[in-house]
């Protein structure tokens, strides 16, 4: 069996970056292929890097998919990616919890990693959404639901759970909890 020729970079670029946009826009191959004017076994293919779209059929693909073309072919830049410690992103919301965002600024990420800070009695609502998260406890006690069975995590334990079903999480400890989380798709 003849062995199949690396993709180049920039074959790989336009498929991960057509295939995340699409999946992010919840089209389904054919919704795409119906929007662009492009067949969707074609589609299938520049998403598994197995042709490379022209210039023309990458402007139809863009147009529906709402982007400018040159976001199959310029990845953001450096600077959009780099989290600097020293200065940390904390998101303000209507509750006691503190997140840090620790992922990077681009518009186009799909994971999102936030340093959670829960203080005691803390219970957050119950939320289920498309996606995977992860927890890492750092410090505490992390209390979390999993569909109808609770967990009590401690530091170094993790949860990397599917949310569509249904997830709650709590500090029911007396100790201030430090928690890294990670899902997509991106919260805030």
């Amino acid at each position: 069996m003849p062995r199949a020729k690396p993709a180049a970079a920039s074959h790989l670029r336009i498929a991960s970056a057509l295939h995340a946009r699409r999946r992010r826009l919840g089209l389904t191959l054919r919704d795409l292929a119906q929007k662009s004017g492009l067949s969707a076994p074609f589609l299938s293919q520049v998403e598994h890097s197995q042709t490379t779209p022209s210039i023309t059929s990458l402007i139809a693909i863009a147009g529906a998919l709402g982007v400018d073309i040159h976001y199959f072919i310029d990845p953001p830049p450096y600077t959009q990616v780099v989290r600097r410690a020293a200065e940390p992103e904390i998101l303000e919301t209507d509750t006691d919890v503190r997140y840090v965002r620790l992922t990077g600024g681009h518009t186009e990420h799909q994971m999102e990693a936030l340093l959670m800070t829960v203080p005691p009695g803390h219970v957050a609502p119950a939320t289920a959404r498309e996606g995977e998260g992860f927890y890492y406890v750092l410090d505490g006690l992390l209390t979390v639901t999993l569909g109808g069975e609770t967990f009590t995590l401690g530091r170094g334990d993790t949860a990397h759970f599917d949310q569509r079903h249904p997830s709650q999480m709590a500090n029911k400890g007396k100790r201030v909890l430090r928690v890294l989380w990670v899902g997509t798709p991106k919260i805030f």
